[in-house]
């Protein structure tokens, strides 16, 4: 029946036993026991020196509240692993009495055993007390956690070398268990590490306001694609893939894909113009020819996504922006001009009404006489009234949050009232041929 286990069955049963008979001759060794005792009072010894000195780093490494600087945030980085500090030390005195007993009886084999534990209980409190993280959690609970309490019982070694021994097929390509596990392993931590690095460098960039919003956004696709880029090397060259390889299938696949997403690269390369010539960027209102108006909330590598003043979001291709006619209201911060029209009865001195209409306008606190302070106009004579219309210019657009006309509107209402004009509103004249109806006696 022993025959027809399994071999890493067998290799398991195999350690348990090895496991017991250590196990017996622990409890029958006075060194053995002794080596317990140095445990024992090595982490009593750890817990009375954490208590004493956890008190003080805290004092000593909690900055104020109102500290925001570099410093403060080192200092509040470095406060986040006192959980660590009792079993580190634990560990520390721990290795100075195994350095005792091997003086004394030339063997440490338990307190070696305790030295693990101690590395064990660091790691599980890194997991559970420290790290916030959800995905560093799921991995220190599921990866960093097994993995050193199989170290602590000395099964780690011959687990790895198992894995380094079982080699998958796949076609002409052969490689062992433990390469896909520690590539599973390094990938998960090189990605989120480009992930975290990413939006560090991101929150970085968009507050430098000094540079261009198009030179913003650019500098952040750099630095996304390079430290992806970087992290993807990195873990082909721990996984073991010559590059040189890589380079060569990935011509080909570039070749086939080439024709295949030809719109795609259309649309990146139509996203880097834009970045680089800075003629649309975020937060600019645009006007396309296909219809298509809104605010630029986001440039990505495909496409642009436009919001309009409902909350709606329009995901523009990138190579509309390039092939098409676009309308940009407000790049760089720059104004622009509205109109109110409005009339005057034919009784009003129309000569007045420009002076009145532009001291009103010019009292909005908006409205800009730089290019142009507000100008009326008189564009014709009507059939009800004189026509007029007052020019403004604003920084913004006259929609959503902004209401620039209806405002000056109301200003050249209330102007005219204070001085008296009448706004007309139509006149019909009506002229009876022959006799006029008669009304019926009553």
């Amino acid at each position: 029946m022993a025959n027809d286990r399994p071999e890493i069955i067998s290799t398991i049963l195999g350690y348990l036993e090895q496991g017991l008979a250590q196990a017996q001759e622990w409890l029958l060794s006075p060194a053995a026991w002794s080596q317990f005792g140095l445990l024992v009072a090595a982490w009593l010894l750890a817990l009375l020196v954490n208590r004493r000195a956890e008190p003080v780093l805290k004092r000593l490494l909690a900055p104020a509240d109102t500290q925001q600087g570099a410093l403060a945030k080192a200092r509040r980085f470095v406060l986040m692993f006192l959980p660590l500090l009792l079993p580190v030390l634990a560990y520390g005195l721990t290795a100075i009495g195994e350095q005792i007993t091997r003086s004394l009886f030339g063997s440490g084999a338990v307190i070696a055993f305790g030295k693990r534990v101690f590395l064990f209980l660091a790691a599980r409190a890194l997991v559970t007390r420290i790290i916030h993280d959800s995905f560093l959690r799921l991995l220190g609970r599921y990866v960093l956690i097994p993995a050193m309490a199989l170290y602590a019982v000395g099964l780690l070694t011959p687990l790895t070398e198992y894995l380094s021994q079982t080699r998958v097929q796949l076609g002409n390509i052969s490689f062992s268990v433990m390469a896909l596990v520690r590539g599973a392993i390094a990938g998960s931590l090189l990605f989120w590490l480009g992930r975290w690095s990413n939006e560090q460098t991101t929150q970085y960039i968009t507050h430098k306001e000094e540079l261009r919003p198009a030179t913003r956004q650019l500098a952040v696709k750099a630095a996304e694609v390079a430290i992806f880029g970087t992290a993807f090397l990195l873990l082909m060259s721990i996984m073991g893939i010559d590059l040189s390889a890589l380079a060569i299938l990935g011509g080909a696949i570039g070749v086939g894909l080439g024709f295949g997403l030809q719109k795609i690269a259309s649309n990146f390369i139509s996203g880097v113009i834009l970045l680089l010539e800075g003629q649309a960027t975020v937060g600019d209102y645009v006007e396309l020819d296909g219809g298509e108006a809104g605010t630029i909330k986001k440039m990505m590598a495909r496409a642009t996504i436009l919001e309009t003043f409902d909350g709606r979001w329009i995901v523009v291709p990138n190579e509309d922006f390039i092939t098409t006619r676009v309308v940009n209201y407000s790049d760089a911060g720059s104004a622009n001009r509205y109109e109110a029209p409005f009339s005057v009865g034919y009784d009003t001195d129309i000569n007045k009404v420009p002076a009145i209409i532009e001291a009103a306008v010019a009292r909005h606190p908006a409205v800009l006489q730089d290019p142009f302070p507000p100008d009326c106009e008189l564009r014709g004579f009507g059939e009800s009234g004189v026509d007029f219309a007052v020019e403004f210019w604003v920084n913004g657009i006259d929609d959503g949050e902004n209401k620039f006309t209806s405002d000056v509107l109301f200003l050249i209402w209330n102007a005219l009232k204070e001085n008296n004009i009448t706004i007309p509103y139509p006149h019909r004249v009506v002229e009876w041929k022959g006799k006029p109806p008669q009304t019926p006696e009553t």
